[in-house]
């Protein structure tokens, strides 16, 4: 079985591992996701640069990406390299299982960033699982938590949801989802869709919810953007987009407090309707965001009013 390594060559899958040294300090056979830097090279850890110079194989997105790495950390490439990318993820978890299984240590990284989100890794974890192989992890950059931190919103919970679905009824029902999330959402975009994503994002959720709008994290020319989604489809329109982008979109407002007329009136309402008490409850609890307890009370009152 062969492997790609690049567009134009290839090489043979890789011979069975030599068994693990003796001794407490050995490095066991492991599937290791190893993060990579967004941006910086300078964030690329000690403890990554060891793991990818002492891996049996290094398996990554891109093995020429990859190489330039292992060129600015001074790490021996070799035949160690080998490409599993998403086109050839499940074939390539087939040769890393069984490397594992034979002792090797296998590092995986992609193009930058943790493996897995949003990039390839995650068929390979579970393989491994599936297979009985212990699974490890380096961590390190990540577009998502440093987007989420420099947009300014609340981080205690948030929402991730990637690359959106690029056009259909999956890309409209994503957004709509979003109208009345109260938690962050981050999204990840192309340069040449942000303007896109961004129309839809003020379609679906209004000109006036907040957003942040990340481009060349941790580089040189770094930049976050804030304000609201009509000012950022503005500006996205008048600014040349280059570098992958990560937008946060803030959470949806909170609908001030129904007053008490306003739960009795829609109370009312839904006991014309013939609804039961608990049905009418429920339902004038979820339109204006009041407990459900609320609701009951004043429909128990209005019920057995004279």
């Amino acid at each position: 079985m062969t492997v790609s390594d690049s567009d134009s060559d290839s090489v043979p899958a890789p011979a069975p591992a030599p068994a693990p040294a003796d001794g407490p300090g050995a490095a066991r056979a492991a599937l290791v996701l190893v993060a990579t830097p967004i941006g910086n090279l300078g964030d690329l850890s000690p403890r990554a640069v060891e793991e990818l110079r002492t891996a049996t194989f290094v398996a990554a997105e891109d093995t020429r990406r990859t190489r330039g790495l292992f060129t600015h950390a001074g790490i021996p490439g070799g035949r160690r390299l080998r490409s599993v990318h998403q086109h050839n993820e499940r074939e390539g978890a087939r040769w890393i299982t069984r490397a594992i299984a034979e002792g090797a240590r296998v590092a995986y990284v992609t193009d930058a960033g943790m493996p897995g989100v949003s990039d390839p890794g995650a068929h390979l974890v579970r393989a491994c699982l599936d297979a009985g192989l212990p699974v490890e992890v380096v961590p390190g950059p990540s577009a998502v938590l440093t987007a989420l931190v420099l947009s300014g919103f609340p981080t205690d919970r948030f929402v991730f949801e990637g690359f959106p679905p690029r056009r259909g009824n999956a890309r409209r029902e994503l957004f709509e989802s979003l109208v009345g999330e109260a938690r962050p959402v981050v999204l990840f975009e192309a340069p040449s869709r942000v303007g896109a994503t961004l129309r839809d994002l003020l379609g679906a959720c209004g000109p006036l919810r907040e957003v942040a709008v990340a481009r060349e994290l941790t580089k040189l020319h770094e930049e976050v953007w804030r304000g609201t989604l009509a000012d950022a489809l503005s500006r996205a329109a008048d600014t040349e987009a280059r570098g992958e982008h990560v937008i946060v979109l803030g959470p949806a407002p909170t609908p001030p407090e129904a007053s008490d007329e306003e739960v009795d009136a829609h109370v009312a309402a839904a006991l014309e309707a013939g609804l039961s008490t608990r049905d009418a409850a429920a339902r004038v609890a979820r339109d204006l965001r009041v407990t459900r307890r609320r609701a009951y009370d004043a429909a128990t009152r209005l019920r057995h009013r004279p």
